[in-house]
């Protein structure tokens, strides 16, 4: 039985928001706010100590935001002023700086750090007004486009698909096409016995782990896949680089693959593997990590696995369902570990 399978399209949601951070009103206090943000519990500030004068926390702050570091700062009632960073891998490197403000409060490039800091939070509202024109104008205009623009990887991916399933003319000219399948024939008989079968992989043909993700057997398997590989992978290639995309399509193909042919055998395609793979990594690591970027709606998330428990129980019909499982529960547990989850559940 040939297995296939398609998504259907639901928009991707807008851009994650951007906190503002390292803003200080004279006289009000931020950290509390901030830890109920809607980050929720994974918004985790440090204290890397205090200062005691407001002008001084403020100068502090305007120094540190403008040398990278996002902070807060806090009024105590003793009257002294603490210091909030976000980031862990910035806490040493605050430190030192907080360090070296209190042995020369007078420092210059600390008491110039004021006017660089309100030219940086100026110029970052800009950009934050002209991406939320940016979307509201194309998801308007293009709904089914999100306002990353297509990588030059997701495009390539998209292309490739594109050429292959046409020259297999959705099954009728499979001998072009032979060499894009994981293996020509399939061998039953235990999980070793299969894993024999890949005879062409074990003689060397290694791309066949890879390439069963560019063969679709139809115009909706095709358009579908491809939409959501448009969607999910520009925005994993806008915000984490080309090569990163090709480490999580790579990995997430040979597991999924690989699945598909052990449950079910050798016949089987689709970039709908992969594209689990990218939701689930999106979806946790947006939102462990709110500052990757990385966001996906929540009907957006409910539409995808109501999708894939539909096609888990047979209502849509012949589907690689474990290709699927294994690429969704792959791009979960990357996107945790990514996203840093270890170490978020390590401090609660």
């Amino acid at each position: 039985m040939t297995y296939f399978s398609f998504l259907t399209v639901c928009p991707a949601g807008p851009p994650a928001p951007r906190l503002n951070l390292g803003v200080h009103e004279k006289g009000k206090s931020h950290a509390a706010e901030v830890v109920r943000a809607p980050a929720g519990p994974w918004r985790i500030m440090r204290i890397i100590g205090q200062l005691n004068t407001e002008a001084g926390a403020q100068s502090f702050g305007d120094f540190l935001y403008v040398q990278g570091i996002k902070n807060e700062i806090e009024a105590r009632a003793d009257g002294n002023w603490v210091v909030w960073v976000y980031a862990e891998d910035e806490l040493e490197r605050a430190k030192d700086l907080l360090a070296r403000y209190q042995k020369n409060p007078a420092d210059p490039e600390v008491a110039n750090a004021a006017d660089k800091a309100n030219q940086l939070r100026v110029d970052e509202e800009k950009d934050e007004v002209a991406a939320r024109k940016r979307y509201h104008d194309r998801a308007r205009l293009l709904p089914w486009l999100t306002h990353y623009g297509g990588g030059w990887l997701t495009v390539t991916l998209i292309v490739i698909s594109v050429v292959v399933t046409l020259l297999y003319a959705w099954g009728r000219n499979p001998g072009l096409v032979l060499g894009f399948f994981i293996t020509k024939s399939a061998v039953g008989g235990s999980l070793w016995d299969r894993l024999a079968g890949l005879t062409e992989i074990w003689h060397g043909q290694v791309w066949r782990l890879i390439t069963p993700i560019f063969i679709h057997f139809g115009v909706l398997h095709l358009l579908f896949d491809m939409w959501w590989l448009y969607d999910l992978g520009s925005m994993i290639e806008y915000r984490l680089g080309h090569w990163y995309l090709a480490l999580i399509v790579l990995v997430v193909a040979v597991c999924s693959n690989l699945g598909q042919y052990l449950a079910t055998g050798p016949a089987f395609g689709g970039m709908s593997g992969v594209v689990y793979g990218l939701l689930g990594y999106i979806w946790i690591r947006g939102k462990i990590d709110p500052l990757s970027g990385l966001f996906l709606h929540p009907q957006t998330v409910m539409v995808m696995i109501v999708w894939f428990f539909l096609c888990l129980f047979g209502i849509i019909g012949s589907v690689a369902n474990v290709a699927h499982a294994v690429g969704l529960v792959m791009g979960m547990a990357w996107g945790f570990l990514a996203g840093g989850g270890l170490r978020q559940f390590g401090r609660l």
